[in-house]
């Protein structure tokens, strides 16, 4: 018989705010108990198996009847039980307490909170700064498996984000994307790839696929934080190295940061609001292996929108060097996601991303009208796994780009547009043409840093530009109806 902390049993709430209290009352009692026999096993205390479980959250209704909404999410598809474990109430409580309220709201209906029967590895109990685990000698952790769960990855695959997942007999339907331990896998790696906690993600992210544009991010940043007067409360550096605004006090923690002796694989930085509307920015690197491990990792924080700012090669000979490229539509020969989002699924454009990049090229280059159209083209993009595809056999990709009318070339966009549509995540595209392989303007040393100087700055100032714009929009018209399905979860 493993060891439980005490039983909280399922009970109704009426009120958003009592049914997070009681998710936190849940999560706090079951991490504690982990953590607890974590420590004394570390001492050296001979137990038996320690279990402690997520808590979750259910819906039941018997009618299809709803509010009346435009939102495309907070109600459930219709008759019968909808449930989702939950966790780190600490990070997502406000998400959490709206998406309550909405159901509330949508389905007069009373919420049931409980402890689930889905256990929480003993890993995604540990807090940011606990290292238990690394001072124990190799056969006591190899012990660990016989006496605490460690994550299973039946229980975090994304069956219900693809649309694949379907409950046995007498199984609640799903009413979250991911569940509990698919979240709390996703916030460890985060950690891992980016080298900052997942606390510090902002709702607006951008992806970009080059150092020049977090060299600029950084420099824009701490120039922010030199304003006391500035929306930005604070500047995050991997190793969680925080910089406050200038006339503000130090928070608990700041103090635990420390620049790590090497950058992480994919580095984040974050321009911090209080509110967590600010701007998270993740250098990528090349390709799309990259593109699809970042954002089915950030996807768990459920941002309001992301955007990918990187280079590409321009496929038009009437494209220059510099010219910007905005993705209506993506061919993807990425291959990354072809298993889990079929070639035949089409990726849209989103009219209020489209409309928030075009306006932010025309404020920030001071030009309209034909013009803005010189440097700003429309079109499809092209996204391919081969970095080297320039020395394929021609005309092989040379027919292709032609036959679907791309207009630029790179290796990240369509995978960042493919898993924003696939995790219902609003998405959008801005390219700088950087070289013209089709048409023998290939990148070269000088001519590649002379053009990265004199572009970067401005297209990184776009972006945070089309940021400020999608920030004005309700988060409800950024989630569109577009990106879901006509039996869609209930959680945004």
């Amino acid at each position: 018989m493993p060891s439980l902390p005490l039983f909280i049993a399922p009970a109704r709430f009426n009120d958003p705010a009592a049914a997070l209290a009681q998710v936190q009352a849940i999560y706090r009692s079951s991490v504690e108990h982990l953590r607890g026999a974590l420590q004394r096993f570390v001492a050296g205390e001979d137990m038996g198996h320690v279990r402690a479980c997520y808590p979750f959250v259910r819906v039941r209704t018997d009618t299809v009847a709803r509010a009346d909404s435009r939102l495309s999410y907070g109600f459930v598809a219709g008759p019968g039980t909808f449930e989702t474990s939950l966790t780190r109430p600490d990070l997502f409580g406000n998400y959490y307490a709206e998406q309550f309220r909405l159901l509330l709201k949508n389905h007069a209906v009373s919420l049931e909170v409980g402890t689930s029967t889905s256990p929480i590895p003993v890993h995604f109990s540990l807090a940011e700064n606990d290292h238990l685990e690394g001072s124990m000698p190799p056969e006591r952790r190899l012990l660990m498996r016989d006496l605490f769960d460690l994550p299973d990855l039946a229980s975090m695959d994304d069956g219900i984000a693809n649309g694949t997942y379907a409950p046995g007999p007498g199984e609640p339907q799903p009413l979250s994307l991911f569940t509990a331990p698919r979240v709390d896998y996703s916030l460890h790696r985060l950690r891992h790839y980016t080298g900052t906690a997942p606390e510090h993600f902002q709702n607006f992210v951008l992806f970009t696929n080059y150092q020049f544009y977090i060299d600029e991010f950084i420099k824009l940043g701490h120039s922010l934080m030199a304003d006391p007067g500035g929306d930005y409360a604070a500047f995050v550096e991997p190793g969680n190295v925080v910089t406050r605004r200038a006339g503000t006090s130090a928070q608990p923690g700041d103090d635990l940061g420390a620049a790590p002796p090497r950058l992480p694989q994919m580095p984040a930085y974050h321009l911090v609001r209080p509110d967590a509307s600010g701007i998270t920015m993740v250098n990528i690197g090349v390709g799309p292996a990259n593109a699809k491990t970042i954002t089915d990792h950030v996807a768990v924080l459920r941002p309001h929108a992301w955007l990918m700012l990187g280079h590409c090669a321009g496929l038009r000979n009437s494209q220059q060097l510099g010219d910007y490229v905005l993705a209506h539509a993506y061919m993807r020969e990425d291959h990354v996601l072809d298993e889990d989002l079929p070639l035949w699924v089409p990726i849209p454009a989103l009219a209020e991303v489209q409309l928030a990049l075009e306006q932010a090229v025309a404020e920030v280059t001071q030009l309209s009208g034909y013009e803005l159209k010189k440097i700003l083209r429309t079109g499809t993009v092209a996204s391919t796994d081969n970095r080297n595809w320039e020395l394929l056999p021609q005309p092989g990709p040379e027919r292709r780009f032609s036959q679907s009318r791309a207009v630029a070339l790179d290796m990240e966009s369509a995978t960042i547009a493919a898993n924003g549509f696939r995790f219902r995540v609003p998405y959008g595209t801005l390219l700088c043409v950087s070289d013209k392989p089709l048409h023998g303007e290939i990148k070269l040393p000088g001519m590649a840093n002379t053009f990265y100087r004199e572009r970067v700055d401005q297209h990184l100032r776009i972006g945070m530009r089309a940021v400020e714009l999608l920030r004005q929009e309700r988060p409800g018209s950024l989630h569109s109806r577009k990106l879901r399905s006509f039996a869609e979860v209930a959680f945004q």
